[in-house]
């Protein structure tokens, strides 16, 4: 029987085991490891993103809204809906694999909403730069 997501531990597992997949991702894949040169920081960092997300001890300072607005920019503005999709399914996947419960639930709401309004922002952003 799977546990739920309970500490920062299980976090990084999560973490870990999701940007793993995406980095071996056909689609995916050479959009992050274009943008991403550092991936034990990057690891860190969303590690204490989805903490703060998850069980809202506040670890993350930074604004996701900005970086992913900026790696549309890097990527000339080809980041489509169709990637966060595939970014979500991956995500799901990867919590039903090795979590449930309530918090593995939330993780999933939080991403569902999260991909939506960024999604959103960064068509918002290439509107205002025309």
């Amino acid at each position: 029987m799977k546990q739920d997501i309970q500490t920062r531990k299980d976090v990084h597992f999560l973490v870990r085991s999701f940007y793993k997949k995406i980095r071996a991702h056909e689609i995916l894949g050479p959009i992050f490891n274009t943008i991403i040169t550092d991936w034990e920081s990057h690891l860190d960092l969303l590690t204490d993103f989805w903490e703060t997300q998850l069980f809202l001890k506040r670890k993350y300072y930074g604004n996701p809204v900005t970086a992913h607005q900026e790696v549309d920019v890097k990527m000339a503005h080809t980041i489509t809906s169709e990637h966060f999709g595939l970014w979500l399914n991956l995500w799901f996947e990867t919590l039903d694999e090795l979590f449930e419960g309530e918090t593995t639930w939330i993780a999933k709401n939080r991403a569902q909403k999260m991909s939506t309004m960024l999604y959103m922002q960064i068509y918002q952003h290439r509107k205002n730069k025309s």
